[in-house]
């Protein structure tokens, strides 16, 4: 090896570019890339609609089940699952954080109410996907006073992040029946 800089320095790059490229394969390889069962246990998996985790927190008036989580599959940054929310519940005014979320209406009929000031409005029936952004203020409501709202819930992270928002007046009053699900709670 040569003691010329320009020779140090060609190695250095040489070997940066290396260490590169191996990390960047690495992030992609299996811990055991010669285990030839590897992706039969750690690659695509299917949860059957009928084999669904209940074993979670309930609340009377809904029922919700766990599909895609970090104990069920071992996801890192994303959460799916069912709920099914009782007539005419609401939520308070509140945003997610950073989260995205995806609601996919099974059945039933959703209102979405946001904005500062909650001034815009939009319902979604069975089939249709609401997609809310971070930080935007909103609340959720089941538009129908007879029937329960079944939905898939998606959001971007495992933790449920809930900020209330307690300066804006709802225009549909939660009152005794609130919408309760994975990521938002009854209020205090």
């Amino acid at each position: 090896m040569s003691d010329d800089p320009h020779d140090h320095s060609h190695d250095h790059s040489h070997d940066h570019s290396h260490d590169h490229s191996h990390q960047h394969s690495h992030e992609h390889a299996p811990d055991q890339p010669h285990d030839p069962d590897h992706w039969k246990h750690h690659g695509v998996r299917v949860i059957k609609g009928d084999r669904l985790d209940s074993n979670t927190a309930q609340t009377p008036g809904m029922f919700r089940q766990a599909a895609i989580n970090h104990a069920r599959v071992g996801a890192q940054k994303i959460w799916a699952g069912t709920v099914t929310i009782q007539p005419d519940a609401k939520t308070g005014v509140h945003h997610h954080g950073a989260l995205e979320s995806v609601i996919y209406v099974v059945r039933g009929k959703a209102r979405m109410r946001w904005g500062e000031r909650l001034e815009y409005v939009a319902e979604a029936e069975a089939g249709d996907f609401i997609f809310v952004p971070p930080y935007v203020p909103h609340q959720e409501i089941n538009a129908d006073p007879n029937a329960p709202l079944d939905c898939v819930l998606v959001r971007s992270d495992n933790e449920a992040v809930v900020v209330n928002i307690t300066d804006v007046e709802p225009v549909e009053k939660p009152e005794a029946v609130y919408w309760v699900d994975p990521i938002h709670k009854v209020p205090d």
